[in-house]
């Protein structure tokens, strides 16, 4: 084999492990919440058949066509998730600045739904592969919360250790996996062939005939096998494309789909089985064997979903949409391997009030599908922006398939808003509380630009003044960081005003941050002189770049200006916020920014500035 055919083999394989472990998991409790739920589906062929026909059209038409196809395309340079879509969006909609401005708000609600995902996938998953205890062994049904609790806490646990070690084996497991569903598969169709007529959508389109009570309500039960098809998109900056694509096609969707029709052999066979198909599919000596791989297979599904937390977050920090937070790097190797303890923890609390609040994985399915198919509903927002306005695709293709798409998850996110009132409320409570929080933060910050900005004084006319009455110089470089690039940072005024002395080199320097993933180092540095030692500098970072202002700072490529560590002072400006009632935001709102800035990350860690090279000026702003 090739060193070309052996990089995309293991490509592939890692792709199992980290993009698939969700939608691969998902038919431990599909069927079983379809049949054994409350939603009035009759175990016969035609029920069979039609549910079976509705999940594997579903799989072709949401996750094959729509991400696979589709989204999948929509690479911000090789990054790929709701923020990097609405990253996109926002560039496709320049000129428009008012639906700019409402698909950025779509983007910012698919990623506050996202986290309301994150909380459910862990306590579902793992949930679910525990019960698989009850089947073997009936009886000890009382340890299985207790023994999910303690699982999802070890996992959670070992988060801040970092995954590299164990990451190796995540795709091998996965590749067992997906095989294992295909041979259980396959061991009830052959028994009962017959079932394989559910590939014609007829029988689809039959159901909903033939059940009118019903109705589009079945669509919040077909929607678990869907669930984790976002993660396709959002992980793709990890493995690429093709990887993903690869996957999918050779082994998750022939798995997937011979193991939902291998369970609905079984429920033709014995309607009794309903109460949990995937376990009663499997012969009696490979029960216990099956549960340990299933468990493990689920806690691999959930270190996807907290990695993608962890990973998104950072996203939204860089772009100005969240606080910011440490962010520990884990290994040394993999760049995207980081750590963030506040959302870890706050995660962890989320998964585990789920997981005892619910007891079940039937219950948490009552609740499971709103979050997933809301983020679905903007994905498909934002990528009619992409497409029409960025790639400029043919309308006449694009407006009836984004159409189409537009359909499909509107109907599968009206399913599941009952859900809503049966437990669903919990991701959407959370969902919308993040969502008020990114965009308070957002909000505040600008307004808090604009208070500094009217005090502030133009550069030019500083250095003028200076250049007339100049103050004592003293040796070093003094670096002044402010978010505005044209204007003299309040701490340099305070700097002069009670110190009455100026270093001999002045910089001004503003981190931007690009809505592209990385800026090469070409294009990392801009400069300009004003005179009288006087220098504004642009660092240019991606929204996937570590800001390590020192490190970029010595690689600049002007010798004039001075950045030896030993000479260098950085210069920091701490805003203490005081709400008014000026015109702003809501009282409460301004109250919530000014306790987030007060908690907030200082910018001392998180640009990587030397603590015994840092002075902090402190000012109050009304907003």
């Amino acid at each position: 084999m090739s060193q070309s055919s052996t990089s995309k083999l293991s490509l592939t394989v890692a792709a199992l492990g980290v993009v698939y472990g969700d939608i691969g998991t998902s038919p431990l409790y599909t069927l079983k919440e379809v049949f054994a739920g409350h939603h009035g589906v009759n175990v016969d062929p035609a029920g069979v058949y039609g549910i079976l026909s509705l999940i594997f059209w579903s799989l072709m038409w949401v996750v094959t066509l729509k991400y696979v196809l589709v989204i999948l395309r929509a690479d911000n340079e090789g990054e790929g998730g709701v923020m990097a879509l609405t990253a996109l969006a926002r560039r496709a909609t320049q000129a428009y600045p008012r639906l700019s401005r409402l698909l950025v708000l779509a983007g910012l609600a698919g990623t506050a739904l996202f986290y309301g995902d994150s909380m459910i996938t862990p306590a579902i998953s793992v949930l679910s592969a525990v019960e698989g205890l009850d089947v073997a062994l009936p009886g000890i049904g009382h340890w299985v919360v207790p023994i999910t609790v303690a699982l999802l806490i070890g996992l959670f646990l070992i988060q801040k250790h970092g995954t590299a070690r164990i990451g190796v084996l995540f795709g091998p497991v996965m590749g067992l996996w997906f095989t294992t569903l295909g041979v259980l598969g396959i061991y009830g169709i052959v028994r009962h062939p017959e079932v394989l007529q559910a590939l014609n959508p007829w029988w689809a389109i039959n159901f909903f005939v033939s059940h009118p009570g019903i109705g589009i309500t079945i669509l919040a039960a077909v929607v678990l096998a869907l669930t984790g098809a976002e993660a396709l998109y959002a992980d793709m900056g990890h493995f690429g494309r093709k990887p993903i694509a690869r996957a999918w096609f050779a082994l998750v969707l022939p798995g997937l789909v011979l193991n939902y029709f291998g369970q609905g052999a079984l429920l033709l066979d014995n309607p009794q089985a309903a109460r949990n198909p995937f376990y009663l599919l499997a012969p009696g000596w490979a029960l216990i064997p099956l549960i340990g791989l299933a468990t493990l297979s689920t806690i691999i599904a959930s270190q996807a979903v907290i990695s993608g937390a962890f990973s998104l977050t950072r996203q939204a920090i860089q772009l100005g949409f969240v606080p910011r937070m440490h962010i520990q790097h884990t290994s040394s190797d993999a760049e995207g391997q980081i750590y963030i303890g506040v959302v870890n923890w706050a995660l962890m609390v989320g998964v585990i009030l789920l997981v005892i609040g619910f007891e079940s994985s039937g219950a948490l399915a009552a609740a499971y599908g709103v979050a997933v198919t809301g983020t679905m509903l903007i994905d498909t927002l934002l990528i009619a922006a992409v497409a029409l306005l960025l790639w400029k695709s043919p309308r006449w293709l694009a407006i009836p398939l984004l159409l189409c798409f537009l359909v499909v998850d509107t109907l599968f996110f009206a399913a599941n808003i009952p859900k809503i009132l049966q437990g669903g409320a919990f991701p959407v409570i959370a969902g919308i509380a993040l969502f008020m929080l990114m965009t308070t933060w957002k909000r505040g910050r600008e307004l808090l630009v604009d208070r500094l900005d009217e005090t502030a004084m133009p550069l030019p006319v500083f250095v003028s003044s200076i250049a007339i009455q100049p103050p004592h110089r003293v040796r070093g470089t003094a670096v002044f960081l402010c978010a505005r690039a044209d204007a003299v940072p309040h701490a340099l005024l305070h700097n002069l005003l009670h110190n009455q002395v100026l270093h001999q080199q002045i910089v001004m320097l503003t981190v931007a941050i690009a809505d592209h993933p990385h800026v090469p180092l070409a294009k990392r540095f801009e400069v300009d002189s004003f005179g009288e030692g006087f220098y504004r500098v642009v660092l240019h970072f991606g929204y996937m770049d570590e800001p390590n202002v020192p490190a970029a700072l010595e690689k600049n490529p002007h010798d004039f200006i001075d950045f030896t560590p030993l000479s260098t002072t950085y210069f920091l400006s701490r805003e203490t916020i005081i709400p008014t009632k000026r015109i702003g935001m809501m009282a409460w709102r301004e109250s919530l920014f000014a306790f987030l800035l007060k908690n907030a990350n200082s910018n001392l860690r998180y640009f990587q500035l030397p603590t015994n090279r840092v002075i902090e000026l402190g000012t109050q702003v009304e907003i």
